[in-house]
């Protein structure tokens, strides 16, 4: 019987595309995951406070097995990239950074707050996974 990994995927929604396709690199590696991260389409993403978006991210990351964090530039200026990092670093959880395809730069903040840095591939991801989850 294979494990089901309990992940919060961290990114920006500017970057709706890289998260997809790290969902689909994830599942293509035959994966098998809960996915705690808060959607797209919720409604404290759009009409919440900064409190009530904390509040979400916090009772989502709480019951991970692991959190992955897209490490492109973004991050660095993300006013909640730090926040996530805080909220997973108090519950112990394991942080993995996947460096985007392609960049040239990455953020020295999540590759810094990270167990595990990997590069852009399903394979190195879910490697990662089942290492630190």
């Amino acid at each position: 019987m294979s494990k089901t990994y309990r992940l919060f995927i961290s990114h920006s929604w500017n970057y709706d595309k890289n998260y997809q396709k790290v969902v689909e690199m994830i599942t293509d590696q035959g994966i098998s995951f809960y996915d705690h991260s808060v959607p797209k389409d919720d409604p404290i993403h759009t009409d919440g406070t900064d409190a009530q978006l904390h509040d979400a991210i916090e009772a989502k990351m709480k019951g991970t097995s692991c959190i992955l964090i897209l490490a492109g530039m973004y991050a660095t200026h993300s006013k909640w990239i730090n926040k996530e990092i805080k909220i997973a670093q108090s519950y112990g959880k394991k942080i993995i950074a996947i460096e985007p395809w392609g960049a040239e730069k990455t953020s020295k903040v999540v590759k810094d707050a990270s167990h595990k840095i990997v590069k852009w591939q399903g394979k190195s991801i879910a490697d990662a996974i089942k290492e630190l989850g």
